[in-house]
């Protein structure tokens, strides 16, 4: 169990970490002022600020689970740095979290190719590229199916599904470990890139509406999306993990 429960946090929090990363950067780059990169669950109390770079708090966060990057000064204010800059800049803002994600798992299973099966490094290469593809062609015929009605969520897998994933995965050594992140790491990218309210996909589907329309879309709006998208975001994940633990059971 504690294999498990460790193996689930590091595995989670680096992959989460990887995605807050790449929003930082494209922000950075874009010029939008990140005032918080944090490593922890958003709404757990600050624990500590480990340093500080320009306007940037680099903090613990109470439960060590994932992280988050904040673009306000207030944790209760909107993010009018993000909203200001040009809707090129926040494509790239938005979309470099996923971008991260997907490229961290294409580095990662080039050590556990050459590792584990012995292949040169142009054929680990080659054979993670091919890997990646795989996968995101598969996830987009696999959620194709679901929205139109020909598939099925059977293979949607919530937190205990994946930590119990990872846990075995743990077991069974690092190489094991080492390519389950890379999976996970390659599954919440491509997640985040459909566009489903409070996704980065969905931000980008509003900003692709902002663009038709030719004018921005009101905050209010921003926030009637992202709320609607948690709260079914949340009832998803309470279905789907009664469903892992009802496996689990039987």
């Amino acid at each position: 169990m504690i294999v498990t429960l460790s193996a689930f946090i590091l595995v989670f929090s680096v992959v989460v970490l990887v995605h807050e990363l790449g929003h930082f950067l494209a922000a950075r780059r874009s010029g939008v002022k990140v005032y918080e990169f944090s490593i922890g669950f958003p709404f757990s109390p600050k624990m500590a600020v480990l340093f500080k770079h320009r306007e940037t708090e680099f903090t613990l966060r109470l439960l060590p689970l994932g992280g988050f990057v904040s673009f306000s000064q207030d944790e209760n204010s909107e993010s009018i740095d993000l909203f200001r800059t040009s809707r090129l800049n926040r494509a790239r803002i938005l979309a470099a979290g996923a971008v991260f994600n997907i490229w961290f798992a294409f580095l990662v299973f080039i050590p556990v190719f050459v590792l584990e099966q012995h292949l040169p490094l142009l054929g680990a290469i080659e054979l993670s590229a091919k890997t990646v593809w795989s996968v995101i062609s598969g996830t987009a015929a696999y959620l194709a199916g679901i929205f139109s009605g020909s598939g099925s969520m059977e293979g949607l897998v919530g937190p205990v599904g994946i930590a119990v994933v990872a846990g075995k995965a743990a077991a069974a050594g690092f190489l094991n470990l080492l390519y389950f992140t890379g999976m996970l790491s390659l599954s919440l990218g491509i997640m985040n890139l459909i566009p489903f309210p409070a996704l980065d996909g969905g931000q980008l589907f509003m900003l692709l509406i902002e663009t038709i329309r030719g004018k921005p879309l009101s905050l209010r709006a921003y926030q009637v999306a992202n709320l609607a998208g948690i709260g079914l975001f949340l009832i998803l994940t309470v279905f789907v993990t009664y469903r892992d633990i009802a496996g689990l059971l039987t």
